[in-house]
């Protein structure tokens, strides 16, 4: 298990940097992409915290911390270009949306960082509720503009 949580950084930014790039391109944007990893990555993230014990400074800090990663996801989800192609909805991530993401990686660092120097243990800080949440605030942005769009969801890849 310890070779695991060596490569688990490594993973998780491969899979960022492999689903950002296929975003630039321009992918078919289907409701499983957009709904499930901010609930895996969640759960992930509250399976981790259960391992700690939080104080309430603790709780204080990541409570910001998600706020914070909510509204850079939404912020970030409000620069991706949704499009229609071949009767279903697309989406890409533009030069906006990386610089976004670039802010919401130093502001939630910054956070991190703060919070540590007032009191936030460490291992209060998983990786996986971090990307959650900022997955999350992503995809109900993407979400209500996908809706507002009038055009269904791209099928799932595996169909």
């Amino acid at each position: 298990m310890d070779v695991l949580n060596n490569w688990w950084p490594v993973i998780v930014a491969g899979l960022v940097v492999y689903v950002v790039v296929r975003r630039m391109v321009g992918e078919p944007l289907n409701a499983k992409d957009v709904f499930v990893p901010p609930v895996i990555m969640l759960a992930l993230g509250v399976r981790a915290l259960t391992e700690v014990s939080l104080t309430g400074t603790d709780l204080f800090w990541i409570v910001a911390g998600s706020l914070v990663g909510v509204v850079f996801g939404a912020v970030r989800a409000s620069t991706t270009v949704l499009f229609e192609r071949d009767g279903a909805l697309w989406q890409r991530y533009t030069w906006r949306t990386l610089a976004v993401w670039a802010l919401s990686l130093a502001a939630g660092f910054g956070v991190g960082l703060l919070g540590v120097r007032f009191g936030l243990h460490a291992e209060a800080r998983p990786i996986p509720l971090s990307i959650g949440v900022g997955l999350l605030g992503e995809a109900m942005v993407i979400g209500v503009r996908g809706r507002a769009a009038g055009v269904p969801y791209a099928r799932d890849r595996g169909r």
